[in-house]
């Protein structure tokens, strides 16, 4: 069903004329005739009764005219919400953990930019302790941590969420038999990671430190998604995210280990400082990621 039809539709109905609803529109009243027959074909009902050159709305017809009524009214509001999106511009600086960045940007920034074109991003990988120097210096209009829960009255939360997390290695991994096994000994296995004293990486090993264990890791790099595909192929087992592993586990290359006894707290924030002004475009960026978390989540 075309719009333009209905908004024919809706000014014949109110003219009571097809003479005068083309001189309205602009069209010839052979155009707004046939687009009427188009806009009845379609919806499979007559919508004018025409008798001695005079018209008058059926009962469908007044039905349809309500409705007409309303689908106008829903692309006028669209249009409005659509062009003040538009009309946001400017440059937002997030300080970001870098496997958030992949896992939010990498399949759906075009999404971003078709709706804020006239927004610039400016993303910047760093510790949770760099993040907050960052924010504190104003070099960073946002933080995006992947960390312990973070509460100062510094800051404000944007969003928050608790994320899981699991060890992981490729189904067969020569020396697990068993997804069950003991914290002691899957340390002694080589290990795939996030950098040293980056995010959840810190607090996995702070957690091993208090149970006096560590781990030799044989790759250290920030690229999680690439130490997923080096899992996948038993390069190492690895320590990450749910969000980073989901599909690869799902597919059957990577399985969950469990560890019993072996629990860590991890929160993704969306943060920024209580003395911030926040920008229309930093607003746009925000509800953007949170509303991205939470479709990705779901």
């Amino acid at each position: 069903m075309d719009i333009k039809n209905l908004e024919t539709f809706i000014q014949v109905a109110e003219l009571n004329s097809f003479t005068k609803a083309a001189e309205n529109l602009g069209y010839s009243q052979s155009t707004v005739s046939f687009q009427i027959k188009q806009l009845e074909k379609s919806l499979g009902t007559q919508l004018f009764e025409r008798i001695n050159h005079t018209i008058s709305l059926t009962d469908k017809g007044r039905q349809v005219l309500a409705y007409a009524h309303k689908i106008r009214r829903l692309a006028q509001e669209m249009e409005k919400q659509l062009q003040r999106e538009q009309e946001v511009s400017g440059h937002v600086r997030i300080a970001m953990a870098d496997s958030l960045c992949s896992w939010l940007l990498k399949d759906d920034f075009g999404i971003f930019r078709r709706r804020f074109p006239q927004i610039t991003l400016k993303i910047i990988s760093a510790s949770t302790e760099e993040m907050f120097r960052l924010l504190n210096q104003n070099k960073a209009d946002m933080v995006y941590t992947l960390d312990n829960h973070i509460y100062d009255s510094a800051y404000i939360i944007a969003s928050e969420e608790k994320v899981t997390s699991h060890f992981v290695a490729a189904p067969g991994y020569p020396g697990l038999e068993s997804p069950s096994i003991s914290i002691k000994q899957l340390v002694s296995f080589p290990f795939l990671l996030t950098e040293k004293g980056m995010s959840y990486r810190r607090l996995m090993d702070e957690r091993l430190a208090a149970m006096s264990l560590a781990v030799c890791p044989v790759l250290e790099t920030g690229n999680a998604d690439l130490i997923c595909r080096l899992a996948e192929q038993s390069m190492g087992v690895s320590y990450l995210p749910d969000y980073v592993t989901k599909e690869s586990v799902e597919k059957g290359r990577l399985c969950y280990l469990l560890i019993e006894g072996f629990e860590i707290d991890i929160w993704r924030q969306l943060l920024y400082h209580r003395d911030k002004w926040v920008t229309p475009q930093m607003q746009a960026v925000m509800d953007y990621l949170a509303a991205e978390s939470s479709r990705r989540k779901d």
